[in-house]
């Protein structure tokens, strides 16, 4: 059994590491920058190591330093939490190298999947549903337009190595193609330091649906049910429920266990999500992504299997202990994500500090942060304050609980997301289930006036 893990993070997410290790006897190390010196997953942890100054890139993205500090304080084992290092391969790679567990799966399967090219290969030879897309990098105008004369425009060009929207340029007409082309290869090699591009065709109007999926060493894959990510400005998600209102149950199982089998197919180990997108009754791989995800917790919730817990036993060399039969998702769960920025100014980051923080309680309700009242949050990194979840019988009460859950929240100091989730869950698209990747972008007005949260940053 592991005896000590390295927590490569912080905020939310290293808290939530941290009160599983806590739980199955493991003891827990954090890493801080300057500007977390006092933070929550610091204040939590079992022991805490400085890794540099406030910039990320000077302290959580600071490889050495972060392998040079699971040394120092005697860690088997590395969980890099979701953002930083946690699609990383090399890093992966590196932590393998150094003898240390890598709470995650193989580099070499992070590699593969994470090049989204060799990513569809692998999930057609699991005869899992791609958009039509080209399998090869595409290099040249011609062959952009050629796909077009086959499937129509709007195609998008993406990115190979990309992911949540950089490096994708819609196309939507052949005069636009040269310019999108340069464009896309730029982003890919600023951002992911790939210039590597391969079209599809773009979905217009699409439901961002994604599986949960855990797998152990000894070949055991199972899925965990999906997740309805579709409420989502600029693809940063915002709200997450399962089950999608979207799917009918036959779709359903078909969609889980494509996913179950592709990751089957590409060896996959420890937790990961392959992300669909859905429209018009069909489904269609789009990514997988090699880590916990932020919105892991409504899986928790409907099927009262803890993620966290099971990466640590299943990097642990555990089996799973439970059957695909075993997994009876009950209920219905949506997440919020609250973050310090402000809906009414165009979602306009505000960090500062949390001069009250009252967070909602009561039945159907959970909170995962990494803030407690008086704490700061910091200018240097993401945004997000905490995440709160609510769970009910049914979608319906979901929706109540979560409308009396966002009214409790006591927040002040900051401006939050808040109004906006209120908001969304009085809008009649939304509550009838019919809403997709553009709600928020361009069928939602957002109306400040017309929440009543109590909760205005003051």
């Amino acid at each position: 059994m592991i005896e000590r893990v390295l927590i490569a993070n912080r905020g939310e997410i290293a808290v939530r590491v941290i009160q599983a290790c806590h739980e199955l006897g493991i003891e827990a190390i954090s890493v801080y920058s300057d500007a977390d010196e006092t933070a929550k997953h610091v204040r939590q942890a079992d022991r805490a190591i400085r890794v540099g100054e406030s910039s990320a890139t000077e302290s959580y993205l600071d490889a050495d330093t972060i392998i040079d500090a699971a040394h120092e304080a005697g860690a088997d084992a590395i969980h890099p939490g979701y953002g930083f290092f946690a699609e990383n391969a090399g890093f992966a790679a590196r932590v393998e190298d150094e003898g240390l567990v890598w709470i995650g799966p193989p580099s070499e399967v992070m590699e593969r999947l994470g090049q989204k090219t060799r990513a569809r290969a692998e999930m057609q030879a699991a005869d899992v549903p791609v958009v039509p897309g080209t399998i090869d990098p595409v290099t040249e105008p011609g062959e952009v337009y050629e796909f077009a004369d086959d499937y129509g425009y709007p195609v998008a060009i993406k990115a190979a190595g990309g992911g949540g929207g950089r490096g994708l340029v819609v196309v939507s007409e052949e005069s636009e193609v040269e310019d999108a082309l340069r464009s896309a290869k730029r982003e890919g090699k600023d951002f992911f330091d790939d210039p590597t591009v391969y079209v599809e065709k773009f979905l217009e109007r699409p439901r961002h649906v994604e599986v949960q999926v855990i797998a152990d060493e000894h070949g055991n894959v199972r899925h965990l049910g999906e997740r309805d990510c579709s409420v989502q400005r600029r693809q940063q998600k915002l709200i997450e429920e399962t089950p999608s209102p979207a799917l009918e149950e036959e779709t359903r199982d078909e969609l889980c266990e494509a996913a179950r089998r592709g990751m089957e197919e590409a060896g996959y180990v420890n937790a990961g999500t392959v992300e669909f997108l859905y429209e018009d009754g069909e489904f269609y791989f789009l990514e997988a992504n090699t880590r916990i995800q932020v919105e892991h917790t409504i899986t928790e919730a409907v099927t009262g299997i803890d993620l966290v817990k099971t990466q640590l036993r299943v990097a642990a060399g555990d089996e799973l202990s439970f059957t695909q039969s075993d997994v009876d998702p009950r209920g219905a769960a949506i997440e919020f994500r609250i973050n310090a920025e402000d809906p009414a100014n165009d979602f306009m980051p505000r960090p500062g500090p949390l001069e009250r923080y009252r967070p909602p309680r009561g039945i159907g309700v959970r909170v995962d942060d990494g803030v407690d009242e008086d704490d700061e949050v910091s200018p240097f990194y993401d945004s997000m304050v905490a995440k709160f979840l609510v769970r009910g019988a049914d979608r319906g009460e979901a929706i109540e609980r979560g409308k009396r859950a966002l009214r409790e929240a006591d927040i002040e100091g900051i401006p939050t997301t808040i109004p906006f989730h209120s908001a969304v869950l009085d809008d009649d698209r939304f509550l009838a289930g019919e809403y997709t990747t553009k709600f928020v972008d361009e069928d939602f007005e957002f109306d400040p006036e017309t929440t009543d949260d109590g909760n205005d940053g003051s």
